[in-house]
């Protein structure tokens, strides 16, 4: 009877954790369909639609490291459930803004609820699971990625035939639900080894830095740089007093002696570019399609396909990359996701777009799919066994650091491009219901925007075939011993 108990327990938990994940991820992404709907109601122009998006992703990235650090210290369940309720109460303020800065400001506080839920999430199935750890969190993999796939075409239903303020109200009965699994599931929790000091100004110098360069960026397409500058100099100050502090600190956020190791380096910076050339297609070319005429569930849809044929196919290129080496698919994926922006360069309205955009699609899932699990396994394989939670927590953050920097400068050169090729007055790049020199002047301000999409990840297909080596990655993974020597400062 205990057993069966315990089970049951834990099966709650783990019910918790799949919910409350599946709200975060979903939010990260179904916002896209929303935002020339949002444009439209709130009058927020280009820059507006990007702090939606970006506000969200700015405050998870600063926030997952210490997310997991308070998990550790204050109870992972504890932690979790905090991080559910915030995270309702944000979506709340989110449905009910009444204007832009109230929902960009909502937006801020869901990433930062949000930094503290997931993080815990699948820290807290581990520590209740311990040993048959991978199995559940197998089954947590499979839920949320099903969440993510409907999430798009939901949201775009949802937009298109009530409104977009319930992509965030519906929030809260699911929030409901996860508090309280989570209270039901409680059990006893396998603890932390090892809990250290919480790198607060890191973390502090952090947010500001990337914070600044992002307002910087943003701000200058609507504004100038003339006007933006400061901020971009204050950010910069801000990381570079960052370095020196993680160099400094006993128990650094960012321990950078971990990237004395060739993979680790390599596979992070990999990311940030592959992560930037992924999020920035995915924002710009969602906005795209709706700009040449399909309607927001028409859009969340098209994109369905490359989340599918990820989660199909991942797997069995990880495994490949596990018996033969990540190098090859490390090349290759990024590659074929520049080679599908490309392709999407001829489209220029709605009747033009189905061959080479469905191409495009396809070509760009499979890259995806060819790079993803390598990309990830090559960066947490290479920490020592003793520091692959910290390496998790870095690689995550890195890649929410590259779709932020990718998606603000794509912006700014999408903006730029645009006046350059229309006089119109108070017209906006990107948006619904375009047609003549303004439709065409967002064409030429989409494709100026891929290129650096292409850009990117044409750098991360370089990164893998230059830098990644094989023989690093198909080596045993260190001992604890082993493992402390190279880590000693």
């Amino acid at each position: 009877m205990a057993s069966a108990s315990l089970e049951r327990r834990r099966t709650l938990t783990l019910a918790a954790c799949i919910i409350g994940s599946s709200l975060a991820f979903i939010d990260a992404t179904v916002v896209i369909v929303a935002l020339p709907t949002i444009e439209e109601d709130l009058n927020l122009g280009l820059t507006g639609q990007q702090w939606v998006f970006l506000s969200y992703s700015l405050a998870l990235a600063s926030l997952y490291l210490v997310g997991g650090a308070l998990g550790d210290r204050m109870g992972r369940r504890t932690v979790f459930v905090g991080g559910v309720i915030g995270f309702a109460a944000a979506s709340l303020i989110a449905g009910v803004a009444p204007n832009g800065p109230v929902l960009i400001a909502a937006r801020a506080l869901q990433g930062v609820a949000g930094a503290f839920l997931t993080t815990n999430s699948l820290a807290l199935i581990r520590s209740v699971y311990v040993d048959e750890a991978g199995k559940a969190i197998g089954r947590w993999t499979a839920y949320t990625s099903l969440a993510t796939i409907i999430g798009p075409p939901a949201g775009g239903a949802i937009v298109e035939w009530t409104s977009w303020r319930w992509i965030f109200l519906l929030n809260l009965p699911f929030a409901i639900a996860t508090v309280v699994l989570a209270r039901a599931g409680r059990c006893e929790e396998k603890r932390a080894e090892h809990i250290g000091r919480l790198d607060l100004p890191g973390a502090v110098l952090a947010a500001l830095g990337f914070g600044f360069l992002t307002y910087g960026a943003v701000e200058a397409a609507d504004r100038g740089f003339d006007e933006t500058w400061w901020a971009l100099l204050v950010g910069g100050f801000a990381l570079a007093a960052f370095a020196v502090v993680e160099r400094r600190v006993q128990e650094p956020m960012l321990p950078f002696a971990l990237f004395r190791r060739r993979n680790l380096a390599a596979a992070n910076i990999e990311t940030f570019l592959a992560y930037g050339a992924l999020y920035g297609f995915l924002v710009y070319f969602t906005l795209f399609m709706q700009t040449i005429g399909f309607t927001p569930f028409e859009a969340g849809l098209i994109t369905t396909p490359t989340t599918l044929v990820m989660i199909l196919l991942a797997a069995r290129f990880g495994a490949l990359a596990d018996k033969h080496g990540p190098r090859l698919f490390l090349a290759v994926g990024p590659a074929l996701a520049g080679l599908a922006i490309l392709l999407t360069f001829s489209i220029t309205s709605r009747d033009d777009f189905w061959l080479p955009g469905i191409a495009a699609l396809l070509v760009f899932s499979f890259g995806l799919a060819v790079m993803v699990a390598p990309i990830t396994a090559a960066a947490l394989k290479s920490a020592p066994t003793e520091l692959a939670g910290i390496a998790s927590g870095v690689n995550a953050t890195v890649s929410r650091l590259g779709s932020l920097t990718a998606v603000a400068t794509i912006g700014l050169v999408v903006a730029l491009t645009f006046d350059r090729h229309t006089d119109a007055a108070g017209a906006e790049p990107l948006t619904k219901d375009q047609s003549g020199d303004v439709l065409a002047a967002s064409v030429s301000g989409y494709r100026a925007g891929m290129l650096v999409a292409v850009g990117l990840a044409f750098g991360a297909a370089l990164v893998g075939a230059l830098w990644i080596s094989n023989r690093e990655a198909l080596r045993e993974p260190e001992t604890t011993s082993a493992a402390a020597a190279p880590a000693a400062r």
